[in-house]
């Protein structure tokens, strides 16, 4: 997949083949948005089309479309695997004053020769979001781009958003959020370096800050799993401030304790899914209690997952 940062057309003979397009923001790339992407996907590959997505970026703890799910890497590559060919992420300043009129005409017709467009229904687009789906339709007909609206996505009835999505972060809901994310929340930040505590107290644990402008889960302890070497091994993460042996509420760390695990991790980019929320946070009196409560975390954990493959009829991680 081409990725373009910048407001540019298609390569020259990806223009003369015309591209079918997928519209909107796509932050999560959650089961709602993998249906408008792979309904382009599928136009494209049936009509010898290039298969685009066409969003934007914002600037670190921009508050327009709320706390991030995932970070850009983890979309480039989600939507890759949904077989886009080409994916455009210009900075929203770069086309934000663009009339609805001036989008479609000097961007998707004018850009990438678009022949059919993919949006939901509450699409919005232009300068102040002046334009809708209706608007869309209009001024795409005298260009001969055909517009498709994908129906939203339900969950439980309603409609899934990344709102809502983030709704079930703050509130520790990891199934709800993994069912509409289509797959279980995850984290890839690099790993830290820490104050070493956990190495001291025989729990190494691997640190991770979250970028300012994401959306944080709940704060408390998790069940979760972590990707190595293309392997996955039960751990179990803390995110909170460590009351215990930290003095600053305002510092709030992500610490994942593997217990199968020996090794440094240090400045790599490690992939956390946080998959059930099983305690809140808890200041102890000491680092032994400390110690002896992560470690029935850690045993929590392998129980977790023993009944999860016995749900499945799966052999153990």
């Amino acid at each position: 997949m081409q990725i373009y940062h910048r407001l540019t057309a298609l390569p020259p003979a990806a223009f003369g083949r015309g591209s079918a397009v997928a519209l909107g923001f796509f932050d999560g790339v959650h089961i709602g948005h993998r249906a408008v992407i792979s309904a382009a996907v599928d136009c494209a590959h049936a009509e010898g089309l290039e298969a685009a997505v066409f969003t934007f970026s914002l600037p670190a703890g921009h508050a327009m479309k709320g706390g991030r799910l995932i970070t850009d890497e983890e979309k480039h590559r989600r939507i890759e695997e949904l077989g886009a060919d080409h994916f455009f992420e210009p900075a929203f300043e770069e086309f934000c004053d663009l009339s609805p009129e001036a989008f479609v005409t000097g961007v998707l017709a004018g850009l990438y020769n678009a022949k059919a467009v993919f949006c939901g229904d509450n699409f919005t687009f232009g300068k102040k979001a002046a334009g809708n789906v209706a608007v869309l339709r209009e001024l795409c007909a005298p260009l001969g781009i055909r517009v498709e609206v994908v129906p939203m996505a339900l969950y439980k009835g309603e409609t899934v958003s990344a709102t809502r999505i983030r709704a079930a972060l703050a509130a520790g809901e990891m199934g709800e959020v993994a069912a509409m994310l289509g797959r279980p929340y995850s984290i890839d930040f690099e790993v830290r370096h820490g104050k070493g505590l956990g190495r001291t107290l025989g729990m190494p644990t691997i640190n991770q800050v979250y970028p300012a402008g994401f959306q944080m889960p709940r704060l408390g302890v998790y069940v979760s799993r972590v990707q190595l070497d293309e392997h996955w091994l039960p751990s179990v993460t803390g995110l909170g401030s460590r009351p215990t042996v930290n003095d600053d509420p305002g510092s709030i760390t992500c610490e994942t304790f593997i217990p199968d695990f020996e090794g440094g991790l240090y400045g790599q980019k490690v992939t956390v899914e946080l998959l059930d929320y099983i305690a809140a946070s808890r200041r102890f009196e000491n680092t032994s209690q400390l110690r002896a409560a992560v470690m029935a975390w850690a045993d929590e954990a392998r129980r977790w997952f023993d009944r999860k493959d016995r749900e499945m009829g799966k052999s153990p991680l």
